[in-house]
């Protein structure tokens, strides 16, 4: 193969492994309406309120079907985006015209919906774009379980929304509207009855929360006081054009959090994105953790009273195995995306999963990424006194370096860069992910956003540099040909 200038670092790869067909989320030929995390696009423009309506209609008619001619509840919720009511209401038209009830539970993180789903509705809507910037909007399916809807009936639903053979009740059938407030504060109890409360309480914790104007705002400070903590809020109104900062909790953007932990000498500082799934934490000394430790981290915390399988994506770092392995237990790679790892969790009985952005999952409580349950296990783990900077440092140290670039046919330029590294060893579980003796890159189109991620990790910082360096330059190569 042609490798332009670039030759992977240490003993030469074996050339005689096979690499399976590319997986079909970079070889599509019909462009698909559900992506890595729901259907997501900018409002008004490519998350229309039709969209909205016709994706109600289709989960309508779908709960028709499975539930032979039968009526569902369906539980319907939002986090703050100000496009979030017009394409709520355009959703619960399309289910309550396919006979279905409509249970509207507010303004809530996304986890918590799901808490209710699973022990009340048929299904859920969840109105969110999770940690894309203020402009975008989008729609995330909850099965009756709790979970995510699956790849295979979300490509049921997507079938009748392309086919628009909606089922429409009778007038007399119409389904109706109720609201639900309690959820948040069910969600709250639910989390403090799986974890250590006591000792938290004990630990008498200051904590600063930046839950971004997001839906985090109706529940994590709120629980962090029920936990006996010493509560400053940050960003805590719910306000949808995001002022403060962009929904994404990045280093760069959590500078008032990071500020705000020394100022008042806290012990911790966490943060969330738009719908509360995620969470990303500063240690007592303002220092940003990096996403990949916190994993680590709490797989560690988990495994040492109870030992299991361990469930992560391939964008994952081998921080995460090491830690694994120390245990004695086993870590198994995922496509990307938290469908796939939580219900690879379910079927391998999993004790923990969860990726490498903050997507914390606890079978415990239920089989979804969730902000304030990762919060209060962050909580517990330092209740026993022991310093978060302290426990950053015996993670097992790797460079992670990762970007992403626009791209207009992710097909063209996944293909390309697949026959570039056509004889490599290479995991294609999802996307292109290239295993060297001493690191590995992951290429890979987003399902959210027209952008193609690459994903670098070393223990050497030259060494990640080196293929970041590349592999930038060898999609940008392609993308611009």
């Amino acid at each position: 193969m042609i490798f332009f200038g670039f030759k992977p670092y240490g003993t030469e790869i074996d050339k005689k492994i096979f690499v399976p067909p590319l997986h079909d989320s970079f070889l599509m030929t019909k462009k698909k309406l559900f992506g890595t995390n729901g259907v997501r696009g900018i409002a008004n423009k490519t998350m229309t309120a039709e969209t909205s309506l016709k994706l109600g209609s289709s989960l309508g008619t779908y709960l028709h079907k499975l539930h032979d001619d039968a009526t569902g509840v369906v539980a319907v919720a939002r986090d703050t985006r100000i496009s979030g009511n017009m394409l709520k209401n355009a959703a619960v038209s399309g289910v309550l015209s396919a006979g279905c009830r409509v249970v509207d539970v507010g303004i809530v993180p996304i986890p918590a919906l799901q808490y209710y789903v699973r022990d009340h509705a048929d299904a859920g809507i969840m109105i969110t774009a999770s940690h894309n910037p203020r402009e975008y909007n989008g729609l995330k399916l909850i099965a009756g379980d709790g979970t995510e809807f699956s790849r295979e009936d979300e490509a049921k639903v997507e079938e009748l929304y392309y086919g628009k053979e909606f089922y429409f009740a009778d007038w007399s059938m119409t389904g109706n509207l109720r609201y639900d407030a309690s959820v948040a504060e069910r969600y709250m109890h639910g989390i403090i009855d799986a974890v250590d409360a006591g000792r938290i309480r004990r630990a008498k914790l200051k904590v600063v929360v930046d839950t971004g104007c997001g839906a985090g705002s109706v529940v994590t400070p709120f629980l962090l006081q029920q936990l006996g903590c010493v509560v400053i809020s940050l960003n805590a109104q719910m306000d949808g054009t995001f002022p403060s900062r962009n929904p994404e909790p990045t280093e760069d953007a959590l500078y008032e959090l990071i500020e705000l932990v020394k100022a008042t000498k806290a012990d911790i500082g966490i943060a969330h994105d738009g719908d509360a799934d995620r969470i990303a934490l500063v240690d007592e000394n303002g220092s940003f953790v990096n996403e990949e430790v916190l994993l680590a981290m709490m797989a560690d915390h988990i495994l040492r009273s109870n030992k299991g399988t361990v469930v992560t994506p391939v964008s994952s770092s081998l921080r995460t195995l090491d830690v694994v392995e120390s245990h004695g237990c086993k870590l198994v790679w995922t496509a990307v995306g938290s469908i796939n790892v939580a219900r690879k969790m379910r079927e391998t009985k999993a004790v923990f999963g969860g990726e490498g952005n903050g997507g914390l999952i606890f079978p415990e409580l239920q089989y979804c990424r969730d902000g304030a349950m990762s919060a209060a296990k962050i909580l517990e783990i330092i209740s026993s006194g022991v310093k978060l900077s302290d426990i950053v440092k015996e993670c097992p140290e790797y460079y992670n370096m990762k970007t992403k670039i626009a791209i207009e046919d992710s097909k063209k330029v996944m293909s390309e860069v697949a026959y570039q590294l056509k004889g490599e060893k290479l995991d294609t579980t999802d996307g292109l992910k290239v295993w060297y003796d001493d690191g590995w890159t992951l290429i890979r189109p987003s399902g959210t956003e027209p952008i193609i991620r690459i994903y670098c990790e070393s223990k050497s910082r030259k060494r990640s540099e080196e293929m970041l360096t590349y592999f930038e330059g060898l999609v940008n190569g392609i993308n611009t040909c």
